[in-house]
């Protein structure tokens, strides 16, 4: 027996942070989505290629990713926004996320948003 049930979509997310990655993959888990942890953006960019990717999340402390090398990595037939979180202090680089072309919030709103967000850009 086949169901029409469409297959949802995969999140990415580059993030040093152990437990914020664990917040972030459990709350996937608990709606039924799924999100993976990446490490770079040649991982990021790979996982793009071969489908099925609904977004990805970027933490911006994460060492050695910015939002522009990840933008410009991304292959044509699989551009997803970039959602960009990090400390509401750190301004120069939220705007720097920003115009680089990514969504961007501080983590607490990140944070609070989290199952909108994904729910939003993973569920079919």
């Amino acid at each position: 027996m086949t169901t029409n049930k469409p297959v949802s979509r995969v999140g990415l997310l580059i993030s040093p942070d152990l437990f914020f990655t664990s917040k972030v993959t459990g709350t996937a888990q608990a709606l039924g989505l799924r999100v993976d942890s990446v490490d770079d953006v040649a991982t990021a960019a790979s996982r793009l290629q071969a489908g099925g990717v609904g977004c990805i999340l970027l933490d911006l402390v994460a060492p050695r990713v910015s939002v522009a090398d990840l933008v410009a990595a991304m292959p044509d037939s699989a551009r997803v926004p970039v959602i960009a979180f990090g400390s509401h202090v750190n301004v120069e680089l939220l705007e720097s996320a920003r115009l680089a072309g990514a969504e961007v919030m501080p983590r607490s709103q990140f944070s609070a948003a989290l199952p909108k967000i994904l729910t939003d850009h993973l569920a079919r």
